[in-house]
């Protein structure tokens, strides 16, 4: 039993609205009596997940008393499942129209059985870095993290819409983004992710009004961008740029550089999720992230086996856990014994 059963549950649910009116949208907010200004329509999202942000922060409670709100709330959030467990952790929901969102203390199982949701890095809250520099080996480790906890926040943010070549580029721009939200990618870059002169991948997202893009005729294409949550990450920009940088060649997957982007997006969320304790996740999650349906995540990683990226993977449907093998660099394309079980 957690160590929060035995205090007063502490109420950790915030929601806002986006209300339709002239002149623009505005934030409707149950915990703020102050009126708010009209927003700019294609800005409206980002100043709502701040806008929650910002009563997290100044609600923050220690880990010991924060307990699970869809569970006090009947788990009437989601589906049935198994029931409570893991970790508590914040959970941002959006309804189907992205006009209200909610922002709760949610258990690991709840935020996974909620759909159009993802759980928020602790990292997009914290205000003041480590108090002591991480050594070379931590960094290397944090890389996938960061990455992982980076494309949980872009699967709410950017929407199921999103294509996987959309969401390969917000990474490396929330990840590269100055403190302003300025980010610059030079050509080669672009080249090596196989988006050089894929103007209408940059144009998806500044439809979405999660960016805003400059000169899109210019060889280093620049961008701002307007989700202001992702403006305010620990640790500084040097870490998250390794981050970035392990996101393109990201160990110990081998992708083709000709791959295409649904490929490489699920690799990528596949190696993020490949640890020191094993390689599973739940099936939902790799979805999720993917921004496909788990019908369609298990053809995607039917393809990682065909490619060789993937020896094998098998999906355990009491669970719902995928699990999986990357191939060996030193594995002879002709000595390949595992095979793929669904």
């Amino acid at each position: 039993m957690r160590l929060a059963d035995a205090h007063a549950a502490v109420r950790r649910i915030w929601t806002v609205e986006l209300r339709p009116q002239a002149g623009g949208p505005a934030l409707v907010c149950p915990w703020c009596t102050a009126p708010t200004s009209p927003l700019h329509a294609a800005s409206a999202r980002s100043a709502a997940l701040a806008h929650l942000a910002c009563h997290a922060r100044a609600d923050a409670l220690p880990v010991y008393l924060r307990s699970c709100q869809c569970r006090l709330q009947g788990c009437v959030w989601h589906p049935r499942h198994r029931g409570c467990a893991g970790p508590v952790l914040l959970a941002l929901t959006r309804d189907r129209s992205g006009r209200t969102w909610r922002l709760a203390d949610t258990c690991a199982a709840c935020a996974a059985a909620t759909t159009h949701t993802a759980v928020v890095p602790e990292t997009l809250l914290s205000r003041r870095p480590a108090a002591s520099a991480p050594t070379r080996s931590q960094e290397h480790t944090d890389e996938p993290q960061r990455v992982r906890e980076m494309l949980t926040y872009l699967a709410s943010a950017l929407g199921c819409v999103a294509s996987p070549a959309a969401r390969l580029l917000a990474l490396q721009c929330a990840l590269r983004a100055n403190a302003h939200g300025c980010v610059r990618l030079p050509a080669g870059l672009l080249r090596s992710m196989r988006l050089h002169r894929r103007i209408e991948v940059w144009q998806e997202l500044a439809q979405d009004g999660w960016l805003e893009l400059s000169d899109p005729r210019a060889a280093s294409l620049q961008a701002r961008l307007l989700d202001d949550a992702v403006l305010d990450q620990a640790p500084g920009r040097n870490a998250r740029r390794r981050a970035a940088h392990w996101a393109l060649k990201p160990a110990p997957f081998t992708v083709a550089a000709a791959a295409h982007p649904a490929d490489r997006l699920t690799a990528l969320v596949l190696a993020a999720h490949t640890t020191t304790a094993g390689t599973t996740a739940d099936m939902a999650v790799v979805a999720r992230l993917c921004g496909h349906s788990p019908q369609q995540t298990q053809v995607l990683l039917d393809r990682l086996v065909a490619e060789r990226t993937l020896s094998a993977w098998h999906l355990q449907r009491d669970t719902d856990e995928v699990r999986w093998q990357p191939v060996s660099p030193h594995l002879a394309v002709s000595g390949r014994s595992d095979t793929c079980a669904h």
